[in-house]
C-alpha cells in the first residue's frame, strides 16, 4: 500500500511523490546545498563490524543492572541484620549456600568489571586512549583485571583472610 508522503522537518520529497513506506520518507532530507538525497535513519548494527568497545560497552549496562539488582541483596541482608537474629540468620543461610554464593560471585564481578572499565571511560574523557590499537588493548586489560580481581577478592573471602 503506497501512502502519502509525511513530511519531517526539512524533507520533501518532489512534488507529491509516493513512497512505499513511512520510513522511506523519513530518509529523504537535504543536503547543504538544498538538494534533495537520501539518508538512512542511523547506522545499524547491520553496518558495523563488531568490536571489543561495542561489547564492553553492553556489558558496562548489563554490569550496571546486575549492580542495581546486587543490592537488593544487600539490602536485605543490612535490614534483616537490624530486624532480629533469626532474620538475619535466615539471609546469612542463603548467601552461603552455592545459589547465593553464585550470585555473590556474579556481583563481585559485575562490580570489579564495572570499576575497571568506569577507569577506562575517565581516562577516555580526560582524551587519553582513542588510538587505534590503544582501545583494543585498554579492554583486554580491563577484562584481564576483572579476572584477577574477582579471583584475588574470593580467595581472600574462601580462606577467611578478612576476619
Amino acid at each position: 500500500m503506497a501512502v502519502r508522503f509525511v513530511q519531517p522537518v526539512g524533507a520533501q520529497p518532489p512534488n507529491g511523490a509516493i513512497v512505499r513506506d513511512v520510513r522511506e520518507a523519513l530518509m529523504v532530507s537535504r543536503n547543504t546545498n538544498g538538494k534533495l538525497v537520501r539518508r538512512p535513519l542511523s547506522p545499524h548494527l547491520q553496518v558495523y563490524k563488531p568490536q571489543i568497545t561495542t561489547a564492553m560497552s553492553i556489558l558496562h549496562r548489563i554490569t550496571g543492572v546486575a549492580l542495581a539488582a546486587g543490592s537488593l541483596l544487600m539490602v536485605c541482608w543490612l535490614v534483616s541484620a537490624a530486624n532480629s537474629p533469626e532474620a538475619y540468620y535466615g539471609v546469612r543461610d542463603f548467601t552461603v549456600s552455592w545459589l547465593g554464593r553464585l550470585l555473590m560471585f556474579g556481583w563481585t564481578a559485575a562490580l570489579v568489571y564495572h570499576l575497571c572499565n568506569g577507569l577506562r571511560h575517565l581516562a577516555w574523557d580526560a582524551g587519553f586512549g582513542f588510538e587505534k590499537g590503544i582501545y583494543k588493548t585498554t579492554g583486554i586489560v580491563v577484562l584481564a583485571a576483572t579476572a584477577v580481581g574477582t579471583i584475588l577478592i574470593w580467595l581472600v573471602v574462601l580462606l577467611g583472610g578478612a576476619g
